[in-house]
């Protein structure tokens, strides 16, 4: 498979009015054609942020400050706002966190839903309806023409979620940035989402970008996993790799903190502290104040190593 997405030594700032901070900092990876990637960790770790970088939609107070966002042989991070509209929603789509605000409240999801095909696809407003009729029925909406004059009051969260997928999937994209699409959503609801993701990625070949806190979801969705904490990428592997062998103690932390069915009377575990703020980061390894293994190495940054054949991990001390 040939590397869609090559993201190398990210870095994204935010002007704020405690000064600059750095949100994401030297993130690399890459994502392969049909692949789907999970990137994991506590809220503020950057994940989102990383997300977002890749179609630079960071307000006025965040720009990537360095490093490089290649897509399909373009760097995204030097690439012209006008030609960036143009990709946003065909070539890459995002299903943003949450799906209750993510609909335009005072229009309907026809409307909505249309005038993403009829930016991009440039086809006339009744070929348009067809196509999203068709979309509708492909994420398991059966009276789809009806809902087409449906305000987004009247759906569901889950309806809601399953009409933004339809929209981030109406120019067929090349990749697919899920943002904790199943947030907020029941198990059985959840279920269906990822049913219809996986289904899409067999159907279409898109790559998928899954960002997620939730191990379930990783074990059922991932090729490959990042690890991510404090703004920086601290464990890369295969799926099975890492819920096998897990090298960096707050991946070990991660893990350790899941429930097991199977398992009578274990113990959960939970990690001491917080993920440390923008403004306060440690000058070492990121994760040492939490850490059971801190030593004085510890006070000079570890670097992102392999250790063995695609698994990279950010620790002085890995198991």
């Amino acid at each position: 498979m040939n590397e869609l997405l090559e993201i190398q030594h990210l870095r994204t700032n935010f002007r704020t009015n405690q000064g600059e901070v750095t949100s994401v900092d030297d993130v690399s990876f890459s994502l392969k054609a049909g692949e789907t990637l999970c990137i994991v960790g506590e809220s503020g770790c950057g994940k989102s942020v990383t997300s977002l970088s890749i179609l630079r939609l960071l307000g006025r107070s965040g720009y990537i400050s360095s490093g490089s966002i290649r897509f399909d042989g373009r760097d995204l991070a030097e690439l012209p706002e006008h030609e960036l509209v143009k990709l946003r929603g065909k070539e890459i789509s995002m299903i943003f966190q949450d799906p209750m605000s993510s609909l335009n409240p005072v229009f309907t999801i026809g409307n909505q839903l249309t005038e993403t095909i009829r930016l991009h696809l440039g086809m006339g407003a009744k070929e348009a309806k067809q196509h999203g009729i068709s979309l509708l029925k492909q994420v398991g909406f059966p009276r789809a023409e009806q809902l087409l004059g449906q305000y987004p009051h009247t759906l569901s969260g889950g309806m809601k979620q399953r009409v933004m997928i339809a929209m981030a999937l109406a120019c067929r994209p090349k990749l697919l940035i899920a943002d904790e699409p199943t947030t907020a959503l029941d198990v059985t609801i959840q279920a269906q989402i990822l049913s219809l993701m996986k289904q899409i990625r067999e159907e279409t070949g898109t790559s998928i970008m899954l960002i997620t806190h939730d191990l379930g979801v990783v074990a059922e969705m991932a090729d490959r996993i990042i690890v991510m904490y404090a703004g920086q990428v601290v464990e890369e592997a295969e799926v099975y790799e890492l819920f096998d062998h897990p090298e960096h103690p707050y991946t070990i932390g991660l893990m350790e903190s899941i429930p097991h069915i199977e398992i009578e009377d274990a113990e959960l575990r939970s990690i001491p502290g917080s993920v440390p703020s923008l403004q306060s980061m440690p000058s070492g390894c990121r994760f040492m104040e939490r850490c059971s293994r801190a030593a004085a190495q510890c006070h000079t940054p570890p670097p992102l190593t392999e250790i063995r054949e695609a698994h990279k991990v950010r620790c002085w001390f890995p198991a």
